[in-house]
């Protein structure tokens, strides 16, 4: 038995199969909810483990009731507003064809939702949550560009702190501006102007920048890719993602001065291997 009654058994498998093939939307709300308990149980079994333990009252009936424990915990996380079922269902609506207000073909209708494995240890829910949320307009820049679809879902990461540090305007809305690209002299669309840090001779220094404002993110993934795509600047960054190579593309940025910070070249090299992991876990 998992949390709020889910099982793992051939019973459970066929009731999702009969549910998809009668109502697809029905079971991709239910597939998200259940690896969402599933991943919220390895969360809480992964800080028990980590929990320092005396030894003296551990058997296997405390260890049976910490298990309970856990799962009640996380029934209690699972299915909440906004929470990382929601980006799950999502990304297999997107997968499936089903879209809201829409009934699927009967071709549609025999697909079976295949279930991710979502419990990637050690990382963050908004991490992965981030990453599905992009990953339409990253295929679409891919398209345009020819750099990896995870190499640029990374850069928004990186520049948006997973979406946590977005730039503002002065409403305090988001400027959708994941990508941190600031708003030259050619710029003549919306301007979000903020502080922000440079590094200057190596020292970092709070300045106040004008950056571009996009009327949302898929925006900003196209005006990125325009960025970089048809700018002779940024040619031998676009080979070296070409290669596949992470490294190679995150150091021709730096070289290309698309960021002052000395370490970005290395921060964003590890926030790409991280993304890529992530997409394996997810595919």
């Amino acid at each position: 038995m998992g949390v709020n009654g889910l099982s793992s058994d051939t019973r459970s498998v066929e009731q999702l199969k009969g549910t998809a093939s009668r109502d697809p939307k029905a079971a991709v709300k239910e597939t998200a909810r259940q690896f969402e308990a599933l991943f919220m149980q390895e969360v809480m079994k992964s800080m028990r483990q980590a929990t320092m333990n005396s030894g003296m009252m551990e058997n296997s009936a405390t260890q049976m009731g910490g298990e309970m424990l856990d799962q009640q915990y996380a029934a209690k996380m699972t299915g909440l507003p906004g929470g990382l079922s929601q980006a799950i269902e999502r990304h297999l609506q997107r997968q499936l064809g089903v879209k809201d207000g829409e009934l699927p073909t009967a071709k549609d209708a025999t697909k079976v939702p295949q279930l991710p494995a979502l419990a990637v240890k050690n990382v963050q829910p908004h991490v992965q949550e981030f990453i599905l949320k992009h990953d339409a307009a990253a295929k679409s820049a891919q398209a345009a560009t020819g750099i990896p679809a995870s190499f640029m879902i990374a850069q928004a990461a990186h520049e948006s702190g997973w979406g946590k540090r977005e730039i503002l305007n002065k409403d305090g809305t988001s400027s959708n501006n994941i990508f941190g690209i600031k708003a030259g002299a050619n710029w003549t669309g919306k301007v979000a102007e903020v502080q922000t840090t440079e590094y200057i001779d190596g020292k970092a220094v709070k300045v106040t920048a004008k950056f571009r404002a996009y009327a949302s993110h898929e925006e900003a993934f196209k005006d990125y890719a325009k960025l970089i795509g048809n700018n002779d600047r940024y040619r031998d960054v676009v080979a070296k993602a070409n290669t596949g190579s992470a490294e190679g593309f995150a150091k021709g940025l730096q070289k290309a001065g698309y960021a002052t910070d000395p370490e970005y070249a290395t921060k964003l090299a590890r926030t790409i291997n991280t993304t890529m992991r992530v997409q394996r876990a997810l595919a």
